[in-house]
């Protein structure tokens, strides 16, 4: 039995008259099926709930959606904070109105509840909760768990083995029942499975599973991640085996159902330190003047068959994943790094697009189909930035076509870019983190990426491919897994005008997309613009992959899809296989209920990834600064609290907290609407974007913590020298300074860095 065999004899079961709610395996039973399909109907049951076809009731039974929502069975994913209490947003199928609206549960109502956890709450206190939190509520009854297993360091006290979990998901130790045999080792890192979770009112209990090793061992922190998040290890020997024997069968010959594009200049352009090369790039100008751009793309539906054992493999992974030391490849690397990577001078196969535009940079035709190339040149970023800076001295070192080639491509690439922009796409400044680690392994720095104009051409055709093979698949009236990004709510756009207003920054309503493009251009290289764009981001919806024909906000497109990376992306993959279903005229039916199955799953382990991705660099940042307590940097203000100052440091982004009880020097008053510090006494105001020199005052790298202290703040200085100057007037200063180096511009997302291949057209 295939899986859509499944969904639909669940569904029918469900949804019949006269079911009465019982648990998956009651339902298995009913239906007869054997343990393995049991497995396969638990895990499918999960994924229709997030998909709001199924519900649970009490005790984990499974129900229409829809039916037996009331104030006393809400149903929502629990997230507590480090104090005991926690929140609950309610499935969007159980609420009515706009939007979910977050249940505050207190401590002492939250049973052992942990992060993650799908519980059913009834409300306590409709008229909001004492704290001023919102509605209150009380946890009846944990659905689902998360995970039972959690990553933590291993101590004893008072004669008990305890482990403190990473992060701040408990914030008290677990016991360990028996220690003696696995027998680790004070302040190893290990994994353990919880056994009773704790509470407000008992301590947890866990067994330990595995040790990982001592927490300050390189390469310790990463695997502490992996098991954290639940990442995949290694490829099981039947997977590798199927993938070898793909391997052998492989020649460069070009069978005839594929077009020889082998007398074309291509290139591809990729970071120095990438492995694998899944897009190259041709262009030339037709008789008309017009462009014709080739986007050749790693034929992989080729080599991964669906239903076969690598296909399953590549689902349940749905992406790579791109920590700052390792890569957790969706394929198996004789697929990744081999047979689908466009090396030079090699046949390789291809699912080619070719645009043709207008001198304008107007898209006037489309066409798509299997082909083989062989790359002319394999370039480097670096390479491509430093020939767009002497085009003339490079004539020596590469052909005239491939000289004439780069020329071009930059040509167009700048005229879809401005387009883009023109038509009210949207391009945030959030730099992304890069470590840099010694031959040990271990981390010497970071630095922001920088977003180049070499970066800029291959975003400009990956966006332009995706933007085209969606709206060839829509042309044919066929559903298929789109990338959508969903216009932000009103609500929050109208919390984003009120907190750049209370900065200082006048603007109309940010309820359009110009207006939020000219919101980004005012802030760009001022002390504000980190904290704009962040807030920008946070009133942004996540894009996701789903069959809903709706359009990508951020990109000002009305019909997009990912088609560029099927080595990496499980939804490209899909979109592949149904390009090459059109070549045969018989283009395949793909039901939507499916896809919505396939994209909303593809998105969880897409948000997944990016979390393991983004919290193990902040572990790497914590590790390193954990030997250098006391060391000086240039930092900038990215938030104010009552609590602190929230800075980053400009050479080495590290993120960490003032206390506001280490500004000794004055009693601090937090000013919400204007979002600054001010002291009472010496009138000394810290606000956002300010530039501070600060010193590393305390690191907690297992509950991911980092405490700087001020050191030095030029801005007082200023102070004095101006109240020394002769018939100088005492007056009131913003505290405002220019930063010692600008943020770089479009960096991190927008990198197409594949040893991190994690570029803003891989996101989007």
């Amino acid at each position: 039995m295939n899986e859509d065999e499944l969904q639909e004899m669940l569904l029918e079961h469900v949804l019949a008259p006269g079911y009465r709610p019982v648990k998956p395996r009651k339902i298995a039973e009913r239906l007869r099926l054997d343990e393995q399909q049991t497995r396969q109907l638990k895990k499918k049951v999960k994924r229709l709930v997030k998909q709001g076809k199924l519900a649970y009731a009490g005790g984990h039974a499974v129900m229409p959606p829809g039916k037996g929502n009331s104030a006393d069975g809400l149903t929502g994913v629990f997230r507590r904070l480090q104090a005991g209490y926690g929140f609950v947003r309610p499935a969007p199928s159980e609420t009515t109105g706009e939007q979910p609206v977050d249940i505050f549960i207190p401590a002492k109502h939250s049973g052992d509840a942990a992060s993650g956890d799908t519980v059913r709450i009834r409300l306590r206190d409709k008229r909001g909760s004492k704290r001023g939190l919102g509605p209150a509520g009380e946890i009846i009854e944990i659905v689902n768990r998360e995970t039972h297993r959690f990553v933590g360091t291993f101590f004893q006290q008072a004669g008990m083995s305890l482990v403190q979990v990473d992060g701040k998901i408990f914030s008290a130790p677990v016991r360990i029942g028996d220690a003696t045999a696995i027998e680790p080792q004070i302040d190893e890192k290990v994994v353990i499975e919880m056994v009773q979770f704790p509470s407000h009112f008992r301590q947890g209990e866990a067994v330990i599973l595995e040790i990982l090793g001592p927490r300050n061992q390189p390469g310790v922190d990463t695997l502490s991640i992996i098991y954290e998040f639940g990442l995949p290890g290694d490829f099981p020997d039947a997977v590798l085996e199927e993938a070898r024997e793909i391997a052998e069968k492989f020649d460069e010959s070009i069978p005839p159902e594929r077009k020889d594009y082998t007398d074309l200049t291509v290139v591809t352009i990729d970071p120095i330190d990438a492995r694998d090369f899944d897009d190259a790039i041709s262009l030339r100008q037709t008789s008309e003047g017009h462009w014709l751009l080739g986007v050749h793309i790693a034929d992989v539906s080729h080599f991964i068959q669906e239903k076969t054992l690598l296909d399953r493999e590549a689902y349940e992974r749905a992406t790579s994943v791109y920590l700052p030391d390792r890569v957790i490849p969706m394929l198996p690397e004789t697929i990744s790094n081999h047979l689908a990577s466009l090396q030079p001078e090699k046949v390789r196969y291809t699912r080619s697009v070719f645009i043709e535009f207008t001198e304008a940079g107007i898209p006037v035709g489309v066409e798509s189909a299997a082909g083989a190339i062989r790359s002319d040149r394999r370039f480097h970023y670096g390479e491509v930035d430093a020939f767009l800076a002497s085009p003339a001295s490079w004539k020596k070192k590469l052909t005239p076509e491939v000289h004439s080639l780069l020329g071009n491509m930059h040509t167009l690439a700048m005229i879809l870019r401005q387009r883009r922009f023109t038509r009210g796409a949207l391009e945030l400044s959030m730099p992304e983190i890069k470590i840099d680690l010694d031959t040990q392994g271990r981390v010497s720095g970071a630095h922001l990426v920088e977003n180049t104009e070499s970066h800029q051409i291959i975003e400009e055709f990956m966006l332009a491919a995706n933007e085209a093979v969606a709206e060839l698949l829509q042309s044919q009236h066929l559903p298929f897994l789109r990338r959508v990004h969903e216009p932000p709510e009103p609500r929050k756009l109208r919390g984003l005008t009120k907190f750049v207003e209370e900065l200082g920054i006048h603007t109309a309503s940010l309820e359009s997309r110009f207006a939020l493009q000219h919101l980004l251009q005012t802030v760009a290289g001022q002390n504000q613009q980190h904290a704009v764009n962040f807030a920008l981001l946070r009133s942004l919806q996540r894009a996701v992959y789903s069959p809903v024909e709706e359009g990508h906000f951020a990109l000002a497109s009305d019909c997009y899809c990912h088609f560029t990376s099927p080595i990496r992306r499980y939804p490209d993959l899909l979109i592949h296989r149904l390009l090459r279903s059109l070549d045969t005229g018989r283009p395949a039916k793909q039901k939507k209920d499916d896809l919505h199955i396939s994209g909303g799953h593809c998105s969880d382990r897409e948000q997944r990834a990016e979390q393991a991705e983004r919290e193990l660099v902040r572990v790497k940042l914590l590790n390193y600064l954990s030997t250098r307590l006391g060391e000086e940097m240039d930092a900038k203000v990215t938030g104010v609290q009552d609590y602190g100052l929230f800075v980053q440091g400009t050479a080495l982004p590290a993120e960490g907290l003032i206390h506001v009880a280490s500004l000794a020097d004055d009693n601090y008053h937090f000013d919400s609407a204007a979002h600054t510090l001010s002291g009472r006494r010496r009138n000394n105001v810290f606000r956002l974007g300010d530039s501070l020199r600060v010193a590393v005052a305390q690191v907690d790298v297992d509950r991911r913590e980092l405490d700087f202290r001020l050191v030095h703040d030029s801005r007082r200085e200023k102070k004095k020298k101006a109240s020394k100057r002769p018939q100088a007037k005492a007056s009131r200063t913003s505290g405002r300074r220019s930063g010692s180096g600008k943020e770089s511009k479009g960096a991190g997302k927008s990198t197409k860095q594949k040893s991190s291949k994690k570029s803003r057209r891989s996101r989007r």
